[in-house]
């Protein structure tokens, strides 16, 4: 049950989405047990976003995952998040931000795991 939420100040073209939210779907197996049979993803373009004082293209990207995993997992989500970004939307990594959040409580389908 992970979610992985993109917010960035770049435009997203329809075309550019669905090959994010695909490689994303790929990405997320980094994640030991996480696979895109039960990821979320959320992009939002054109997000007013300001990153060192300025507003070249930039990312905030949050990543939610029921359950808990190990740091050298997260690097390397993290590592495929920011190559993803940069290959559909020349989002420079030095530019984006990923955040985690592991949880052990997670809701669906009117109640919680």
């Amino acid at each position: 049950m992970p979610f992985i939420n993109v917010k960035t100040n770049a435009a997203v073209p329809s075309d550019k989405e669905t090959a994010i939210k695909t490689a994303l779907g790929q990405a997320i197996s980094a994640i030991p047990g996480k696979s895109e049979s039960w990821l979320m993803v959320g992009i939002e373009p054109e997000h007013i976003l300001y990153f060192k004082g300025d507003n070249a293209p930039a990312a905030m990207v949050e990543v939610s995952i029921y359950g808990s995993t190990d740091s050298s997992s997260m690097n390397t989500l993290t590592s495929k998040i920011t190559a993803i970004l940069n290959e559909y939307l020349s989002i420079e990594p030095s530019r984006i931000y990923v955040k985690y959040s592991q949880t052990p409580d997670w809701g669906w389908n009117g109640s919680n795991f």
